[in-house]
């Protein structure tokens, strides 16, 4: 069985010392280490294929390089799964592991996975939710490097990544209004469920297809009010497209409600776009592009939100000018300390000017 190289093995070739070693290949070579040396180091390791050993310098610097995430229920949906994609994929690039619990929406299991993961030495939490909502962070965030994904901290002490909802439907509703469109219905999702109490994403879409409208000297109607799956949008799109002064475009509260929509108007006869044009929102992979037509949407940066979350908790661990809660932009509302990351607009086929009447 070959040996394993060494730094040693290293430095001999390169000609350089073991500590020249250590810190080119640590990244502290700038400034200390000509230039020269620097790259005869590099060649040296590439030619043994040495790696530095992750385990000793762990124990060297008193860290595990492991970040513990707990979600409500994202590491058992594929829809939520692109935040965690975003948070592993940051980790990889830094040479750290994540460690994931789900808590199934129970607090004694959010309890349980916060001790289990200070009790292995973590050196950083995040903690992701499914849906746009307030979440009041317990103590142990508030005294470990932490960071919130897809949530807001009520209590305004951990710093949250979270979709700018507001530019997302203002840019959805946009579309419309680009398109020719007058007369626009939001089909807005319920505000609170079994799961959420909160679900801040609803307010804050509204408050962006107001302002588009507003912007364009369109009036702006009262959204109607439905759930978030395929039969409440049907339902309430079936009575929509039913009134006399039918809208020309939809507007809804996500892909799903607007699958539902797109059956409702195949049901009454009316052709989409041609008819009433359809506005998603999620870029719901299971919905989106599928559809007939494909669904003009709004994407939500899930896999940004977990990549700028462990980011930043990265930047405190390694003591970096990391924004505190206090140095960055606030919500819709002065409690709320946030980040919020741009929704784009991802147009498909199902948008087109409004028919003459």
């Amino acid at each position: 069985m070959h040996r394993r190289p060494t730094a040693k093995d290293v430095a001999e070739i390169a000609g350089v010392s073991r500590s020249a070693v250590s810190m080119v290949l640590n990244g502290r070579g700038a400034g200390n280490i000509a230039a020269d040396k620097q790259t005869a180091v590099r060649a040296a390791a590439e030619q043994l294929g040495y790696t530095p050993d992750s385990v000793a310098r762990s124990l060297r610097l008193q860290r595990t390089r492991t970040v513990g995430v707990v979600t409500d229920a994202i590491a058992t949906s594929p829809f939520g799964g692109r935040l965690l994609e975003g948070a592993i994929a940051a980790a990889e690039r830094h040479g750290y592991v994540l460690v994931v619990m789900d808590t199934h929406f129970d607090a004694a299991r959010e309890e349980g996975a916060y001790r289990t993961l200070v009790d292995r030495r973590v050196d950083a939490l995040l903690y992701a939710a499914m849906s746009y909502s307030r979440y009041r962070s317990p103590e142990v965030l508030q005294r470990t490097p932490s960071a919130l994904a897809n949530c807001v901290d009520s209590a305004g002490a951990v710093l949250g990544f979270v979709p700018d909802e507001v530019a997302g439907a203002s840019a959805a509703a946009q579309v419309l209004v680009d398109a020719g469109h007058r007369e626009v219905v939001l089909l807005a999702g319920d505000r609170q469920n079994e799961t959420y109490d909160d679900l801040l994403a609803v307010p804050r879409r509204e408050a962006g297809y107001r302002r588009a409208l507003e912007a364009a000297g369109v009036r702006w109607q009262e959204p109607v009010r439905g759930g978030w799956e395929v039969r409440p949008g049907y339902e309430a799109a079936l009575a929509v497209l039913q009134r006399d002064d039918r809208p020309t475009a939809l507007l809804c509260g996500n892909d799903r409600v607007a699958a539902g929509a797109v059956l409702a108007a195949c049901h009454l006869g009316l052709r989409v776009p041609q008819d009433v044009s359809i506005v998603g929102y999620d870029d719901d992979e299971n919905f989106a592009a599928p559809m007939v037509p494909p669904l003009t949407t709004v994407r939500l940066p899930f896999r940004e939100m977990g990549e700028r979350a462990f980011e930043h908790v990265l930047a405190l661990l390694a003591d970096h000018d990391a924004p505190s809660p206090a140095g960055v932009g606030r919500g819709l509302e002065q409690s709320e300390v946030a980040v919020a990351l741009e929704c784009p607009l991802v147009e498909r086929g199902s948008v087109a000017p409004p028919l003459t009447r």
